[in-house]
């Protein structure tokens, strides 16, 4: 190209794209973005027949057919190096539910966040059989994959008998699913094929998060290793619309990556993962593949055509599997039993109610406040519709929880629960430590307490729900020594960047809470990286937050005993304290024994039990048995089993015993019984509590 001395380097210097795409432009394969095609024209002096300059015109996507589309697969390490497997994949289970959580997560943190409308997410089961299955597996170009897989599947590891399993599915039992994540309005891959970026962080790299906002849910870059997870081949195909154009172009930006064990295939070896795209004639390797821009016949081959031009992803997680719906199912982990219908059904609920559980508070809106994140799931066969579009509605989900957030985005909350429905709120502290050692980055944060009471439709009740700035459930966690005859309530815990924008150094603690969190992100706690960037003692804030959070409940929820409702008495009059004298008295001192009962049938039909112990004079060390038995009419007392018990003050529980040290005068466990080991319902029996000397008895 020669248009005033201007050769294609020189041009791509100067307009800031690569060689390829100009030279690309040179032999028709593609146009100028209409941005670009002003200050090409001035370079090649508006065209003149020694290179093709297109006319202006919308923006094109399309690269020709794939005829030059192939996989490139990584060579074996020189050293002789060998890797049996994505070690970032085995951080999680092959788990639906874990995938919407994490995927739906990093959704999340990629909002487009130059306007105020949330994320748009659906995932799509689709099952493909028949020709079909035939064609799909023609657009992939399985020719060139089939000896891979062979090669990986012939490996007797981990692996290796994954995808045996997923070949299986799919040629014996003539059956592939296909499960898509959509993402609309969010940022897309954008980026350079192999610098700092997007999509290197998500194609290219491992462990890389590329997340700078302390706000995000993820932080490890381990996230994304679920979608291969999830895949019994390892294959997951992406296709992204840019927020901001990338060569000049935003739309059908398509990539492919594979990851295999190590192999060896027709006598050459291969280190593991494999890419499916358009050769790069600029990288030293002239077999190394970058993203295409794809036509639109080829993404509808590959089933990744979006359903609008809002920038975002669709992955295509190919040869979906779920370990917990196979159970479920009957079937074993190589899928060679069960019924599919119900799997795939199974499957679709389980996306449903992983959704609800986890992002029902992102979900929700109030006020003036639009939600962040809507989300949906729908079942294909085929290409036809096998289970209705299901949007996932929060206040179907978690109604209560979702009314308290709701009333404090639209500033409806009260000081005092007074009637129902109503929700009240009140503020604890989180010392934020200094970060790195730098002066003003820690200060008191005010993290915002919601209560409210419960619904049948929450599940278990008398729990506290805690989340930060993308609004993700981190934990849920149950409020020990709640007195007899509390309402049963939900509450919801907003720290960091949740309390509010305006809440004193929400910033700090949002990144201090993050920084607490494991790659999983569901509690606060200890973390090498919160021991590094505060203190080894950091996390003494956290659990201080959790008891400061504890106390809040109790004010809100405690009910004066003159006001007790009449059903508090009934229930006090069906609860015992038992005890067995100590078969030999150390001298006069007697053993510990219970002193007061306090006791409430919860919804899923358990006793919850707050006890209190007195404990003797003296010097010894006593170990002591809960024991829970049902009050029937006639014969003897059915002993059942505990669910849970927990030591709350002033002494110790190890395997199953209580031990009670000696300088304490009372002490406090809890206790809740499986309801499994009921002969009878516990709303028709009584309870009696006996707390009986363990073996050994004092030391």
């Amino acid at each position: 190209m020669q248009g005033r001395g201007t050769d294609a380097h020189d041009l791509a210097h100067g307009l800031g794209v690569t060689r390829a795409l100009v030279e690309a432009w040179l032999d028709g394969r593609s146009e100028p973005h209409p941005d670009l095609l002003v200050r090409v024209r001035e370079a090649i002096g508006g065209g003149d027949g020694t290179g093709r300059v297109p006319a202006t015109g919308p923006e094109r996507q399309d690269e020709p057919a794939q005829t030059s589309i192939g996989w490139y697969h990584r060579p074996g390490h020189d050293d002789g190096g060998r890797e049996f497997g994505n070690a970032a994949a085995f951080a999680f289970e092959a788990d639906l539910e874990v995938l919407a959580r994490e995927a739906t997560q990093n959704s999340l943190d990629e909002r487009d966040r130059r306007n105020d409308r949330p994320v748009g997410v659906r995932y799509t089961l689709h099952e493909l059989s028949g020709d079909a299955l035939a064609r799909f597996r023609a657009a992939l170009h399985w020719g060139d994959l089939q000896p891979h897989y062979e090669a990986a599947a012939a490996q007797d590891q981990k692996v290796g008998r994954v995808i045996s399993a997923g070949l299986r599915e799919m040629f014996e039992r003539d059956r592939l699913v296909l499960l898509r994540v959509d993402d609309y309005n969010a940022n897309g891959l954008t980026g350079d094929d192999y610098e700092d970026g997007r999509f290197a962080a998500v194609v290219r790299r491992q462990l890389d998060s590329r997340k700078s906002d302390v706000a995000a849910g993820g932080s490890y870059g381990l996230g994304k290793a679920t979608l291969w997870a999830t895949s019994r081949l390892g294959l997951v195909l992406m296709n992204s619309t840019l927020s901001v154009p990338h060569e000049g172009r935003t739309r059908r930006r398509l990539i492919g990556r594979l990851d295999l064990p190590w192999r060896e295939v027709g006598g050459a070896r291969f280190a593991g993962p494999a890419w499916l795209g358009r050769p790069d004639a600029e990288a030293d390797n002239a077999e190394v593949v970058r993203s295409w821009w794809a036509d639109e016949e080829t993404v509808e081959s590959l089933h990744l055509t979006r359903e609008s031009e809002e920038p975002g992803t669709s992955f295509l997680i190919v040869g979906a599997h779920d370990v917990a719906s196979l159970a479920e199912t009957g079937q074993d982990r190589d899928g060679d039993a069960g019924d599919d219908e119900d799997s795939l059904e199974r499957m679709h609920q389980r996306l449903v109610r992983a959704l609800g559980r986890n992002f029902w508070a992102a979900m929700t809106a109030g006020g003036d406040r639009r939600p962040l994140l809507e989300a949906s799931v729908r079942t294909l066969r085929n290409g036809v519709e096998h289970l209705t579009e299901e949007r996932v509605d929060p206040q179907v989900h978690q109604p209560a929880r979702s009314r308290a957030l709701r009333a404090f985005l639209s500033g409806t909350t009260v000081d005092r629960l007074t009637e129902a429905g109503q929700v009240a709120l009140t503020t604890v502290p989180l010392k934020v430590p200094e970060r790195d050692g730098l002066a003003g980055t820690g200060g008191e944060h005010r993290a915002v307490l919601l209560v409210t009471e419960a619904t049948d439709a929450d599940g278990r009740i008398n729990r506290v729900t805690a989340m930060r700035g993308n609004r993700m459930t981190v934990k849920t966690s149950w409020v020990p020594g709640l007195p007899v005859g509390t309402n049963p309530f939900q509450a919801v815990l907003l720290a960091g960047r949740a309390a509010g924008e305006d809440a004193p150094f929400a910033a700090e603690a949002e990144e201090f809470l993050r920084s607490s969190e494991p790659p999983e992100h569901n509690k606060w706690g200890q973390t090498e990286e919160l021991r590094m960037r505060y203190s080894p003692s950091a996390h003494r804030r956290i659990a201080a937050l959790t008891s400061e959070t504890n106390r809040a409940v109790h004010d809100l929820v405690a009910i004066p005993k003159e006001k007790k409702p009449s059903g508090t008495g009934k229930v006090s009059k069906r609860l015992k304290i038992s005890g067995r004298p100590a078969a030999k008295p150390r001298g006069t001192a007697m053993p510990p024994k219970l002193d007061d009962l306090e006791a409430v049938v919860d919804p899923s039909g358990a006793w919850q039990i707050t006890a209190e112990v007195k404990v003797p004079h003296g010097g010894e060390l006593w170990r002591m048995s809960p024991v829970a038995k049902l009050e029937v009419r006639s014969g003897p007392r059915p002993v059942v089993k505990w669910a849970e018990l927990v030591a709350v003050s002033n002494c110790e529980l190890r395997d199953g015993v209580l031990h009670f040290p000696s300088g304490n005068r009372r002490a406090v466990f809890r206790g809740v019984t499986d309801v499994s080991t009921h002969p009878v319902r516990a709303a028709l029996t009584g309870l009696v509590v006996e707390l009986q000397e363990s073996k050994g008895g004092a030391a």
